[in-house]
């Protein structure tokens, strides 16, 4: 059963990192990470506090469309064109046929989160030009860009000269590409001095990493539902359910929680809906304390975690009727 359940993993993980449309989600989503550098300085408050939140927001924003395009890939279409049947076909039950899927879903959004996150540090890093007279930040410039380039020479000349898959392999050479330029950039100042790795390098706090967890953990939570959606809805059908829960989601304490009290439908969508508010910790992140609790942190990641399994049980139950011959 373990050996059916990692190959169905394997091969949704590299049916996802093989659409076109994963490669063009991380290549908007690191544009408008780049772009909220200079959107950022358009405020009359903290800038860097804006910079922090656009980009936490942003990640999270493309993980839930790459969770429902990725999902729709990796299982309504297979339905559609009658693939899954030759799996189900055979001793792989529908539930370890949706739990495998989801997890191949996981570990793509994981290597899309990382490389995300990479370039979410290195903005970060650069912060806000305050005035037009402000330095830019070398290290970040060259490395990050200078990354950017080789991944994407490499598996053009690759994919042209040894045809060897362009989205899978740009991929690849981007987890260590990015890791090592973000492991330069934070033994540099600004200046192209070396400094103490990290310190002294305006690189982001560690408190950063556990936000940037729970943005992952809210991506993982609509991923579960996009899945789900897709064991009976189309690719359009699928986002648009992703999006009115994210929506939902994001707004649940002002519109469903204020009314909880005082309306028994309202009180019921407000506990089946997830509360995405939770997975934003940004503002305590400009408190005083610069601290967010690791009791908070663990909860909310184990209230994703419920999340995820029901809405994985809610896909095994609407896949076990499921017409897929």
């Amino acid at each position: 059963m373990h050996s059916r359940l990692l190959g169905i993993a394997l091969n949704a993980f590299i049916e996802t990192i093989r659409q076109p449309v994963y490669l063009v989600v991380l290549g908007v989503t690191a544009f408008l990470l780049i772009m909220n550098v200079g959107l950022a300085a358009y405020t009359l408050d903290d800038d860097d506090k804006l910079l922090l939140d656009l980009g936490l927001s942003t990640l999270l924003l493309s993980g839930m469309f790459l969770a429902a395009f990725s999902a729709a890939g990796v299982l309504s279409r297979e339905i559609e064109s009658k693939t899954a049947m030759t799996v189900i076909s055979k001793p792989v039950g529908r539930t370890t046929f949706i739990a495998g899927k989801y997890l191949g879903l996981l570990a793509a959004l994981a290597v899309a989160f990382y490389i995300n996150f990479a370039v979410f540090l290195m903005t970060q890093r650069h912060a806000v030009l305050q005035t037009s007279a402000d330095p830019w930040d070398l290290p970040v410039i060259v490395f990050g860009f200078g990354g950017l380039v080789f991944v994407l020479l490499v598996a053009t000349f690759c994919n042209y000269f040894y045809d060897m898959e362009f989205t899978s392999l740009a991929i690849a050479l981007a987890v260590p590409v990015f890791t090592i330029a973000v492991l330069l950039i934070a033994c540099f100042d600004e200046t192209f001095k070396l400094k103490s790795f990290w310190l002294g390098t305006k690189m982001p706090a560690g408190q950063v990493f556990a936000a940037a967890f729970l943005v992952f953990c809210g991506v993982l939570l609509l991923a579960a539902v996009a899945l789900a959606a897709s064991t009976r809805l189309g690719q359009v059908s699928t986002l648009l359910i992703c999006t009115v829960v994210f929506a939902l989601g994001l707004t649940s304490d002002a519109t469903l929680g204020r009314h909880a009290e005082t309306s028994v439908l309202a009180s019921t969508l407000y506990k089946i809906t997830p509360n995405l508010n939770l997975v934003g910790v940004t503002e305590a992140l400009h408190a005083d304390a610069v601290f967010v609790p690791w009791r908070y942190i663990w909860m909310t990641a184990g209230y994703c975690g419920l999340f995820v399994l029901a809405a994985l049980l809610v896909g095994v139950a609407l896949f076990q009727t499921r017409e897929v011959g």
